[in-house]
């Protein structure tokens, strides 16, 4: 009688891995036909059903945690064997993770024994238990007809922005990352540039819990000067070591050399004006290092690049050329100039006291060379916490 009852569960267990093999067989076909015309939302929507199958596999109660690890890599082997390379373990577990992070990426209407109505895009024929996909454009269209949000489907973003987005585990971070690479249109290696730099904690330095909360529900929004700061700003892209000495004209020739780097960095809304501009008060002549103007805040840009600690001179000297591009180069229509210090180090105070009133057109802001660590931001984010509070 045991002997029965084993070889029960055994072709049972059988049965069962059979099914999840043909449902994500049947997922990849549809999705393959579909990526003829739109590959990387192909992808995503597969990979997104795919980990829903597996998990609505799994909570039936069908295996057990041994045996769910077999089944996946015996659904690998037989994945491979039918359609390439492509479904290794660790794929079919980022599949399932996408599903349980991304629960309302599509909409499913859940029913008992999983039925869904004829206006789904998915159907499954619950009797003989099989699963099937059709209408991947209607899928597009029920998701893409409702008010976008983070979490749902985007045909902006691809399966690599969804892997990059997967391993952040804070969910308002993650939001914020989702938000900016559809609104900046970043492409997946820029996306992840941008996490690896910690963009995120970098731009809480400069905003208050107002803005902390506005970034995680709404990205980025350029509304006043302050919000293109970033505290530190990071130039890991011109590789160059954080201990080589560059005189600035050399700083300014390699941000020039990685000048669309540079403005992914510096953020959305800068325009390239020119490097060098001349100045010219009574004779004398003076050169900005770079120009650039906001599309947003419909205002130049001014950055000042110092390889050393930052001194009042240097802040009177930003506050000539703000001053000078106010009253002889901005159009009626332009706003104040906004000038941006590059320092490899600064004194808030002696900021505070040199700008006064020109403090919400003038910054200072620190800049790298080396992607900075989570632990560093956090400790600048406290002890700036300690000084607001003193």
């Amino acid at each position: 009688m045991k002997k029965e009852k084993i070889i029960k569960q055994n072709t049972d267990d059988t049965n069962n891995e059979e099914k999840l093999f043909l449902d994500i067989c049947s997922i990849w076909e549809t999705s393959r036909n579909y990526a003829a015309r739109s590959v990387n939302s192909a992808h995503s929507i597969s990979s997104w059903l795919i980990g829903w199958r597996i998990v609505e596999f799994e909570q039936v109660g069908m295996i057990r945690a041994e045996y769910g690890k077999k089944v996946l890599k015996n659904i690998s082997l037989r994945l491979n064997s039918k359609y390439g390379s492509g479904f290794s373990v660790s794929g079919l577990q980022y599949a399932r993770s996408f599903y349980t992070q991304y629960p309302k990426f599509l909409e499913i209407q859940h029913a008992p024994r999983v039925k869904f109505e004829k206006q789904h895009a998915l159907r499954v024929k619950s009797d003989h238990d099989q699963f099937a996909v059709s209408g991947i454009e209607s899928i597009l269209k029920n998701t893409t007809d409702k008010k976008w949000e983070p979490g749902i489907f985007n045909a902006n973003l691809s399966w690599t922005h969804y892997r990059a987005l997967l391993k952040i585990k804070r969910l308002d971070v993650r939001n914020f990352y989702e938000i900016e690479s559809i609104k900046s249109g970043w492409a997946a290696r820029e996306l992840e540039r941008q996490i690896n730099s910690l963009l995120f904690e970098r731009l809480l330095k400069s905003r208050n819990k107002k803005g902390v909360m506005e970034l995680a529900n709404k990205g980025v929004n350029v509304n006043k000067p302050i919000d293109i700061l970033k505290d530190p700003f990071v130039l890991e892209f011109l590789d160059i070591p954080e201990t080589y000495k560059l005189v600035e004209t050399k700083l300014e020739t390699a941000l020039i050399s990685k000048l669309k780097d540079f403005l992914l960095e510096l953020g959305c809304g800068f325009a390239y004006i020119g490097r060098q501009k001349r100045l010219t008060l009574d004779g004398d002549h003076f050169y900005t290092d770079l120009v650039f103007y906001h599309v947003k805040l419909k205002c130049y840009v001014i950055i000042d690049l110092k390889t050393k600690k930052l001194t009042h001179g240097d802040i009177g000297q930003m506050l000539m050329y703000v001053n000078f591009y106010d009253r002889e180069i901005k159009n009626k229509d332009d706003n104040p100039t906004v000038g941006l210090i590059f320092c490899t180090e600064k004194n808030d105070e002696v900021v505070k006291y040199v700008l006064d009133e020109k403090k919400k057109q003038i910054f200072a802001a620190k800049y790298q060379f080396e992607l900075p660590s989570e632990e560093e931001l956090l400790k600048e984010l406290k002890d700036e916490i300690g000084r607001i509070k003193q």
